[in-house]
C-alpha cells in the first residue's frame, strides 16, 4: 500500500507500477517464507518454477499481486495476495488479504458468510471478458451480474456476502486459486472445477483453467447450469 501510494503520487507509468508491485511483493513473500519454512517449496506467479516442487510434502501457492490492473489503478480495491500451503495436492491452509480494504481472511479464523436474501442471486465476473459459461449461468438462473477485478476478490466477494457465485472458465494457473480456494471451502462455500470434480494443485503443468466457488445452496443449481452450457458446446462443434 505504502508503495502504491508513492509511486501513485509521483505519477509513474501505470506499467511501472503494476511491475514494482509484482516484484516487490514477490520478494517479499519469498524471503518471508524461506526465513520461516526453509524446507519447504514454494510455486510462485513471479518466480521460475522448480519442478523439484514435485517431490515436496508441502509446497507454498503464492500470487504476491493478483489483479496488477485493479493495483495500479487508484483508488480501486478489488486486487488481492494469495499465500496457499498445499500438501497432497490439496491446500491445507490458506490467506487472501484485500490490502486495498484492510481486510484479511484467512483458514486460521474463517469467515461466515450471511445468510442468502430474497434477491436475484449475484454472480461476479471479469470487468473485461466475462466468460461465456459464467454469462450462461446469469441467464439461466436469473442472476445479476457484478464486475470485479483479481480472482481473489471475487471468490471473497462470494465469502463476504457480495455475491453468491464466482464461475470462471477460459484460463486461470495454480496461484490464482489456490488461497482463495481454501479460504472460500474452510468459510462452507462450495469450490470445485465447473464440471463439478475436485480441484488438485502441485501439478507439472500449473495450468488450471476454470473454478467455481458459490454458496452451497445454490451449487446444485449452478453446476447444472454449466453442464448445459458445456453440452450446448459440444453439440455446436459436432455440428
Amino acid at each position: 500500500m505504502a508503495l502504491r501510494a508513492r509511486l501513485h503520487a509521483q505519477d509513474v507509468p501505470l506499467a511501472v507500477l503494476k511491475a514494482q508491485g509484482d516484484r516487490q511483493a514477490h520478494e517479499l513473500l519469498m524471503n518471508r517464507l524461506q526465513a520461516a519454512r526453509p524446507n519447504d517449496a514454494i510455486l510462485s506467479e513471479e518466480g521460475k518454477d522448480d519442478l523439484t516442487r514435485l517431490d515436496a510434502e508441502r509446497i507454498w501457492i503464492i500470487d504476491p499481486l493478483d489483479g496488477t490492473r485493479e493495483f495500479s489503478e487508484v483508488p480501486r480495491t478489488d486486487w488481492a495476495v494469495h499465500v496457499a500451503l498445499v500438501a497432497g495436492s490439496r491446500p491445507i491452509a490458506g490467506a487472501v488479504a484485500l490490502p486495498g480494504l484492510g481486510l484479511l481472511l484467512s483458514t486460521a479464523d474463517p469467515p461466515s458468510p450471511p445468510p442468502i436474501g430474497p434477491q436475484p442471486a449475484r454472480l461476479t465476473v471479469s470487468r473485461t471478458r466475462p466468460p461465456a459459461a459464467a454469462l450462461h449461468v446469469a441467464e439461466e438462473l436469473g442472476a445479476d451480474l457484478v464486475e470485479m477485478g483479481s480472482a481473489g476478490a471475487k471468490a471473497m466477494a462470494v465469502v463476504r456476502g457480495e455475491c453468491e457465485i464466482y464461475a470462471h472458465s477460459g484460463g486461470q494457473y495454480e496461484w490464482d486459486s489456490c488461497a482463495p480456494v481454501a479460504v472460500a471451502a474452510a468459510a462452507g462455500c462450495h469450490a470445485s472445477r465447473i464440471d463439478g470434480s475436485e480441484l488438485l494443485y502441485n501439478q507439472a503443468d500449473p495450468y488450471l483453467p476454470d473454478l467455481l466457488v458459490c454458496r452451497r445452496e445454490l451449487a446444485e443449481a449452478t453446476l447444472k447450469s454449466l453442464a448445459s452450457f458445456a453440452s450446448q458446446q459440444t453439440s455446436q462443434h459436432t455440428c
